[in-house]
């Protein structure tokens, strides 16, 4: 087939002086920092829903989206081309990862073994597509939420048809990840929570999601399917209240079903927002149980209420990802993926690359400035100061476990009052932080 965007060649790095918009400034691949390639370290995905399907229609208006490559039917055909031209954009932006929902790839038909061939024939385009390119498949998903079957949920739902049906879709989406060489897989319950619990039984639906993720454990042994399997918060929308609402609620989730050492976290800067906390947060909460697998790279707008999925452009925002993340070493299985989507108003094809090209200088902007303040120290050396009272004396025992109240009590009726405290120094912090940026 011709090419979708025969007058884009492929984004190369200019530099920071290059006023190209078809150029990176930032993000130089083959760059290293900390003794890793930028490539390495932010482990680029496009999303296969948001810039292939999206057709930017909202609730007060139809899409506006121009592809010109997309013939507007659902058929089998149209998918396969449709993943040529995924692998094009893809090619020429020069990311080396890409994530998908299965019916996003692949049109659902009127059963689920048509379906299930549906994607087969996709998978097979897949497939030859990722052997030409190089191209990987960073993790895939089924897609448990949009068809009217899933209303009352899918693992959670009070039919038991439907989390069978929902169990069998996981099942070959599953397959045609391990088929594709994905490094992971997603968990993400859309529409696994309520609108109301009048007719909610909490703990019966929380028992019946953890038997179905320890169904999907059992079954990724039975097929040696090697990659990390990620769950991903998110606190409401669709439903009023999602039982992965925000990254402690879903290591509760893990740690009382016994799922910890099964599953990590994919966490989205639109949800932690959603949730009442910033991604940094979330970041941090998840890499101090070890749990911080993967992100999705977005933002969400202050003044809107709901989940927008815009591309990520606030240098602050990636500093401080990328400090979470270049501290714990850097991702392995997971990336940076662009779970976002252009502006209704951005309707041209054009369109997906400017947004790509500023979510990646955006992050690899983010990632220099989060290696020149470990370099610099003196963040670090603050936060180890504050903590100093614990490393000998009474506080390394107490963090050792080597004491109790009695001691304690003791301690301090010795010394009569607690030693002063020191300043926090949070805006002196903040004002360092502004230093590099």
């Amino acid at each position: 087939m011709p090419a979708a965007f025969p007058k884009i060649s492929k984004i190369q790095f200019e530099g920071p002086q290059s006023k190209n918009p078809l150029a990176f400034k930032h993000y130089n691949e083959s760059e290293i920092i900390e003794g890793k390639t930028m490539k390495d370290w932010l482990r680029f995905s496009v999303v296969y829903w948001h810039t292939f399907r999206n057709q930017l229609s909202d609730p007060f208006g139809a899409g506006t989206a121009i592809r010109p490559w997309d013939d507007g039917t659902n058929s089998v055909k149209n998918a396969q081309n449709r993943v040529r031209v995924a692998f094009e954009f893809i090619e020429k932006l020069g990311a080396p990862f890409y994530a998908f929902h299965d019916r996003d790839v692949a049109p659902e038909g009127k059963s689920l073994s048509e379906s299930n061939k549906n994607l087969d024939a996709v998978v097979k385009v897949l497939k030859e597509e990722q052997k030409r390119t190089g191209i990987k498949l960073l993790w895939g998903t089924a897609c448990l939420f949009a068809h009217p079957r899933y209303a009352h949920g899918a693992a959670t739902s009070c039919n038991a048809d439907v989390f069978a049906y929902a169990a069998a879709q996981v099942k070959k989406a599953m397959e045609a990840t391990q088929e594709l060489g994905g490094e992971g897989y997603v968990f993400w319950g859309g529409r696994e929570g309520y609108a109301t619990l009048l007719n909610t039984n909490i703990k019966r639906e929380l028992d019946h999601l953890a038997q179905f993720l320890h169904m999907a454990v059992e079954y990724k042994k039975k097929i040696g399917f090697k990659g990390q399997f990620y769950i991903e918060p998110k606190p409401k929308e669709p439903t009023k209240h999602q039982y992965d609402s925000d990254a402690a609620a879903c290591l509760n989730f893990l740690r009382e079903y016994e799922l910890t050492d099964h599953l990590k976290l994919n966490l989205e800067t639109n949800h932690a927002t959603l949730a009442g906390h910033t991604m940094q947060h979330e970041m941090e909460v998840a890499a101090a149980a070890g749990a911080l697998g993967s992100i999705d790279a977005n933002t969400g707008d202050p003044m809107l209420g709901w989940d927008t999925d815009q591309f990520p452009t606030d240098i602050y925002l990636t500093s401080q990802c990328m400090l979470t993340i270049m501290k714990m070493g850097g991702l392995t299985t997971g990336g940076v993926n662009f779970d976002a989507k252009v502006r209704r108003e951005s309707f041209e094809p054009i369109d997906l690359f400017h947004a790509h090209i500023g979510g990646m200088d955006a992050f690899a902007r983010g990632l220099k400035i989060a290696a020149a303040i470990r370099k610099d120290g003196r963040l670090a050396e603050f936060v180890q100061q504050r903590y100093s009272s614990y490393d000998s004396g009474i506080g390394a025992k107490i963090e050792k476990g080597k004491t109790d109240f009695k001691e304690l009590e003791a301690y301090i009726l010795k010394k009569g009052e607690a030693a002063p405290n020191t300043s926090g120094r949070q805006e002196m912090l903040e004002n360092l932080i502004n230093e590099f940026i």
